[in-house]
């Protein structure tokens, strides 16, 4: 985000795994200013990363605030220099792209079910199945001969 994320942009950006803004950008919910109650999820997404009371203060009062401020509640997940964000977004990407691909859709799905309320036996369940399955993957195979080779791991995403 460099500028601002409002209203539904606010609500595409909190659906990301990761949300790099630069420090000057302009975040808010901005439905209260307008009259309306809000749309794509976001009061959702913001509750899930603010916690239910400070989202609902968030959406009702409509703060404008930085993105070093949004950064820092949690709302982003980084802010960085004006002008630097889609450098560090790419940066992020290129990171993620060269790491365990089916071991990240492995965690993504245990934070699916924390955010919606999975019960710590289910949690457990899940990455209990999850990381089995993660080893029994390429990644996993290549990652462990690089630890005792004392070298970095060349994922494949297999």
């Amino acid at each position: 985000v460099e500028g601002a994320a409002a209203g539904a942009g606010l609500g595409l950006a909190l659906a990301c795994d990761f949300r790099i803004c630069s420090d000057s950008a302009k975040i808010t919910s901005a439905f209260a200013k307008v009259g309306l109650s809000g749309d794509y999820g976001g009061s959702f997404l913001a509750s899930q990363i603010l916690g239910v009371a400070k989202a609902r203060e968030f959406w009702m009062l409509s703060p404008v605030i930085s993105g070093k401020e949004a950064e820092r509640m949690g709302l982003m997940t980084r802010a960085v220099d004006p002008g630097a964000a889609l450098e560090e977004a790419i940066q992020l990407g290129e990171q993620l792209a060269e790491g365990p691909t089916l071991t990240y859709g492995r965690m993504k799905r245990n934070f699916r079910l924390i955010e919606r309320g999975a019960t710590m036996g289910e949690l457990l369940d899940s990455e209990a199945l999850n990381h089995a399955l993660s080893t029994e993957t390429a990644d996993h195979k290549e990652a462990a001969q690089a630890f005792v080779e004392k070298r970095a791991p060349a994922f494949t995403g297999s």
